[in-house]
């Protein structure tokens, strides 16, 4: 008999808010009221932005055209170092520099390092692959942007969540085939979409009442129209051998919460270096919802250190190969 999964009180409590609410679900509307509904919520749900020394925008050079970026730094100036190339989630279809501001500004607290926020096209005016395309270049872009940016970048940290975890790991991919100007030390995809060929239990065990749904998850695939032969469609077709080392976070309720263990699981044996950690009792989109959840907090602060660590490690590394070549 299978045991209930464990819900913490926050979430539990946020979950029923949720549904209780009127009026219709995501999947019911179109794009721009779907990304008006996720806006409006942003202030009602996520912690402020807070303080920072440095919130810019810039934009890079894309596929396409120009791709708006943001850049946020604790610091006034700083010495050379990695940079930290953000990819928002949304399925595809939602979500913005805006709606994960308040995350990218804690992790260039924590981390102690700048983050650049990518705003890649959305479907469906954009479908695939317009967003991983965007994402790959502004990666390249940022690579050797110092001068633009001010700041001296001698490696990449790719991070994104759920649709940004997927674009992290296949600009990975694509940065380990065709190396940019600076290595990239580490990668950190958070509850990604990794897998989408494979029938895991997670998503018929979540797929209803918490807050990503089944009916959404259609909604997003119909209009992102995603190759999933197509590492760029679903990054676990390709090998893992050679990807940077990964910090994977994945949340404990969610529906795609399998295929991020999947990716951990594989990183592991391909040899790549790999902390997993999941979020016990919270659910998909947790980093964007801390005021509503407040324990999210300890969970985005736990895997923000152990990303600190791991880019300690590496950025050591980096200078030591650097310095034997």
């Amino acid at each position: 008999m299978m045991t209930e999964p464990y819900v913490r009180p926050d979430v539990r409590a946020f979950l029923d808010y949720v549904n209780a609410m009127p009026g219709p679900r995501m999947h019911e509307m179109d794009a721009a009221a779907a990304r008006a509904q996720y806006n409006a919520m942003r202030d009602l749900a996520d912690m402020p932005v807070g303080d920072l020394a440095v919130m810019q925008d810039f934009i890079a050079t894309g596929p396409a055209g120009d791709i708006p970026t943001r850049l946020f730094d604790a610091r006034e100036s700083r010495e050379p170092g990695p940079i930290m190339v953000f990819f928002h989630g949304g399925g595809f279809v939602i979500g913005n520099i805006d709606s994960h501001a308040s995350f990218c500004a804690e992790a260039a607290r924590q981390l102690d390092i700048p983050v650049l926020s990518v705003e890649y096209r959305l479907a469906p005016e954009h479908p695939w692959p317009a967003a991983p395309d965007d994402c790959e270049a502004a990666a390249r872009w940022a690579a050797q942007a110092s001068d633009t940016l001010g700041r001296g970048v001698t490696s990449l940290v790719l991070a994104g969540d759920s649709a940004g975890g997927a674009l992290t790991i296949s600009t990975a991919m694509a940065l380990r085939d065709a190396p940019a100007a600076v290595p990239v030390i580490a990668q950190f995809p958070i509850y990604p979409a990794a897998d989408l060929n494979t029938a895991y239990p997670s998503f018929s065990q979540f797929a209803e009442g918490h807050v990503l749904t089944r009916e959404a998850m259609r909604w997003f695939d119909e209009a992102y129209q995603a190759d999933t032969t197509d590492r760029r469609g679903s990054p676990m077709v390709d090998t893992l051998a050679g990807l940077p080392p990964a910090v994977v976070l994945t949340a404990g309720l969610d529906p795609i919460r399998d295929q991020g263990r999947a990716y951990a699981a594989g990183l592991a044996q391909a040899g790549v270096a790999t902390i997993f950690r999941e979020a016990k009792g919270n659910i998909h989109g947790f980093i964007t919802i801390r005021k509503a959840i407040p324990s999210s907090q300890a969970d985005v602060a736990g895997a923000l250190r152990a990303l600190k660590d791991m880019l300690v490690e590496a950025e050591a590394d980096r200078v030591i190969v650097q310095a034997a070549a």
